[in-house]
């Protein structure tokens, strides 16, 4: 008898593409760009969405998905800091969310009253790489205490990112870290990648992250 073997992995990921295009869609409807950060563990991810929420939170109206493998703290941490949805994913051990997570998310917020969406993935740099959630972009967060060839060990991530932000600057004085050398390592992996230079503590950097993202949620009203 012949041996039938299924591809269990290429079918989930068409499922997963085919409920990403229809997410995709959902968002160009209603003009909301919508990004995916994405990072290893501790890169603060959260912490540059708190200063983000606070300092954007009465001028665009952010709504936020958080994906964690066991917890909602890093959703309760942002929910403190907006009047708007955070609407928190439990993984349940996961290494990353998924099209269908973030479609149900989606069901309760109101994107008719949403400017801009973030996407807080979980802690990883392999597994979300290969995952589409419908977002406008994966956004990779690359801390100055971190390596600088991260990206030459995680290349897929920094392949299927199209912007990188580099976070806790300020502590540049007190770190080995060549940011110009990670940066150059990263452009070697990806040449067409846009970077910014941020530290959500001393506010450095900030402003062009901002003004990014004032771009963009005008952009998605133009069109």
């Amino acid at each position: 008898m012949a041996v039938r073997t299924i591809e269990v992995r290429e079918r989930v990921m068409a499922r997963n593409d085919e409920l990403a295009a229809g997410v995709r869609r959902r968002l160009a409807q209603h003009r909301v760009p919508t990004f995916n950060l994405v990072s290893s563990p501790g890169s603060g991810k959260t912490t540059l969405l708190e200063r983000t929420l606070q300092d954007l939170g009465q001028e665009l109206r952010i709504a936020v998905v958080t994906g964690d493998v066991q917890t909602q703290n890093d959703a309760d941490r942002l929910a403190a800091r907006t009047e708007h949805l955070v609407q928190a994913v439990v993984t349940g051990g996961a290494c990353h969310l998924d099209a269908r997570q973030v479609q149900t998310a989606l069901d309760v917020v109101d994107l008719a009253a949403t400017d801009l969406l973030f996407i807080e993935n979980v802690g990883n740099l392999v597994c979300p790489a290969s995952w589409d959630l419908g977002e406008t972009a994966k956004i990779v967060l690359f801390a100055v205490t971190e390596g600088e060839d991260k990206p030459a060990k995680y290349p897929k991530m920094f392949q299927q990112s199209r912007y990188a932000v580099f976070t806790k600057i300020d502590l540049l004085p007190y770190v080995p870290f060549d940011i110009a050398r990670a940066e150059a390592i990263a452009r070697g992996v990806h040449g067409a990648l846009t970077f910014f230079r941020t530290s959500a503590r001393s506010s450095e950097g900030l402003e062009d992250w901002y003004a990014f993202l004032r771009n963009q949620v005008r952009d998605a009203r133009a069109r």
